[in-house]
């Protein structure tokens, strides 16, 4: 599962503390149990005694028989499930409880990940990308294609505001079912309130359940992020670099919205460069047409997003304002 090691680390300890948490519960019981139902203790240093006994006779003779032994243990075990149901208990009250049963919250079966494992990943991806709760309601079938004109045409090309979208959806899907494949890259551009990060949202719900690990920053907290990794400020070192370049898929969004420099465009370059090496998946969603890149940026950059990233453009009224028209009804 392409967990980054701190998520997986981060998972493990959960499981950790699960088992931890019912080791305590299970010790509360056996001292409940203790004081009010005292005969069950002489019971099972009863069971403890013979099985030490049994023991000692296999070891001086493998072929001896034991069964009387096995069903002596058979009906004390019986003896006390059955005091248990006496006194109002549960006949597995003291049993160790797990939150899965399937893989006794080791997070594991047979070495495979459990079912669980994936739930807790993606739980935990969405608290990590931060939009959890936006993600639920901004996703792929909620995708309203009525923002957008079917009769006003946009660039050269004469297409509609509408099958510009259309062909940004169906991008941005192909897209999220290609994590991790070469140059499974996403710019997207567009005027202010065409539904640019409304799309990159819809790609990284898509993408946190196949339980990809995923990071979002705005384009300014992605570059301050950077210069603390680099200079080593706040608490932050080259992990935080790290981490950038081997998510499995980025968003940076409202890129040109931070103070452009050379230090920014010379760790711009670096970061794609090195993701679209490693074929980690980035999106991009900016104000910024792709030609202006080379004004703000470097030839470089323009170079990288022209040559492995998959360009879409949104044209529309601003959805904000048409939203505010209409009562949110498209």
């Amino acid at each position: 599962m392409p967990l980054l090691n701190s998520q997986y680390d981060a998972l493990m300890r959960q499981y950790d503390e699960k088992r931890d948490a019912h080791r305590h519960e299970l010790r509360d019981r056996e001292e409940e149990i203790d004081r009010v139902i005292p005969e069950y203790r002489r019971l099972t240093n009863r069971i403890s005694a013979l099985s030490v006994q049994a023991a000692r006779i296999r070891v001086f003779d493998p072929d001896a028989d034991i069964s009387t032994y096995m069903q002596e243990l058979l009906h004390i075990r019986a003896a006390k499930s059955a005091l248990l149901l006496q006194h109002g208990y549960p006949a597995d009250y003291l049993e160790m409880q797990y939150d899965c049963r399937e893989c006794h919250d080791t997070g594991l079966i047979d070495g495979k990940k459990c079912s669980c494992f994936k739930k807790a990943a993606i739980d935990l991806l969405y608290k990590e990308y931060r939009l959890g709760n936006i993600l639920e309601k901004e996703n792929f079938s909620h995708f309203s294609f009525g923002w957008y004109s079917d009769t006003i045409q946009v660039g050269a090309r004469g297409l509609t505001e509408k099958q510009l979208a259309r062909n940004a959806y169906n991008a941005a899907l192909h897209f999220s079912k290609k994590i991790g494949q070469p140059d499974n890259n996403l710019y997207i551009y567009g005027n202010a309130g065409v539904g640019k990060t409304f799309l990159t949202h819809c790609i990284a719900k898509e993408v946190i359940e196949d339980t990809h690990s995923a990071l979002y920053f705005s384009a300014r907290e992605f570059f301050e992020i950077l210069a603390d990794a680099t200079f080593e400020r706040g608490g932050r070192n080259s992990s935080y670099e790290r981490m950038i370049l081997e998510a499995d898929f980025l968003t940076i969004d409202d890129l040109g919205t931070e103070v452009t420099s050379t230090f920014v465009s010379s760790q711009f370059f670096y970061v794609l460069n090195e993701r679209i090496r490693h074929n980690r998946s980035t999106v991009i969603s900016t104000n910024i047409a792709p030609h202006e890149l080379v004004d703000l940026y470097s030839e470089r950059i323009l170079s990288r997003i022209i040559n492995h990233y998959s360009i879409i453009r949104l044209a529309c009224n601003d959805i904000r304002i048409q939203k505010k028209k209409t009562g949110g009804n498209t």
